[in-house]
């Protein structure tokens, strides 16, 4: 699987997921737009994918802006001619029920998880129109399709995600432009052991974690990476509107 004539924006790629996308596309030719907020992470990740002849720039801003949207596409075009692919992978975690779940959590969720999204998804459609199409991948999660207790504004907000992504693929499928959400269960990164609101340690979580698993374990940031990988290829083109779980079985029982 090539990419090797696409541009791809990420953006939450500075580290877990994200970073292990950017990984996988510049391992494939691809030209990159790195997006996150910490300029050290960043720089880190921007080093490596040019260690695979990969031509990759790094921004860094707030997702949850719009204006920044626009100025990455605008500055991804300016830079690489146009935008193939977008990965929305920037998202953050807040744990916790209704009850103990504050107006700033809940704001701040949707602002990252949703309002970015959808910023960046919007411009990224402008610039896919005039280039004859693309594919937009967004990393909701597999709770955004069943409930979870004690993560209500996590899992509403992955839930909004699924939904706009089949909205957005519907309005821009005569376009050429497909769009998918990856649904991630566990993942073995700093987010699943992020947050929680009784002491625990990254051990205890991580077994938790595996023993909810029908697999008996907790993916990794490349299994999603190279199901994100699928989604933005030629090979995926007639896959529009869907919402893909990779869970390990997690959502069928």
């Amino acid at each position: 699987m090539t990419h090797s004539n696409k541009v791809v924006i990420i953006t939450g790629a500075t580290s877990g997921i994200g970073e292990a996308i950017a990984e996988a596309f510049a391992a494939t030719g691809a030209s990159l737009m790195l997006v996150g907020r910490d300029r050290a992470r960043g720089q880190k990740v921007l080093e490596s994918v040019q260690k695979s002849d990969c031509q990759a720039e790094l921004m860094l801003g707030d997702v949850t802006e719009s204006g920044f949207a626009n100025q990455v596409i605008e500055s991804t075009v300016t830079r690489f001619g146009k935008v193939s692919v977008l990965v929305n992978g920037a998202g953050i975690i807040r744990r916790g029920n209704a009850v103990e779940t504050s107006d700033d959590d809940w704001r701040q969720t949707f602002e990252a998880n949703v309002n970015g999204v959808f910023y960046f998804s919007r411009a990224a459609v402008k610039a896919m129109r005039t280039s004859g199409g693309g594919s937009i991948v967004n990393i909701a999660s597999n709770v955004g399709l069943v409930g979870c207790p004690g993560l209500v504004a996590y899992c509403a907000s992955k839930g909004a995600v699924v939904s706009l992504t089949q909205a957005m693929a519907l309005d821009h499928a005569k376009e050429q432009i497909s769009i998918n959400a990856v649904c991630p269960g566990a993942v073995d990164t700093p987010m699943l052991v992020s947050a929680h609101r009784e002491p625990v340690t990254a051990a205890e979580v991580l077994q938790r974690n595996v023993d909810s698993s029908p697999q008996g374990r907790v993916a990794t940031p490349k299994e999603i990476a190279s199901l994100t990988l699928f989604l933005a290829s030629e090979e995926a083109r007639h896959i529009t509107g869907v919402a893909v779980p990779i869970d390990g079985g997690f959502t069928a029982g």
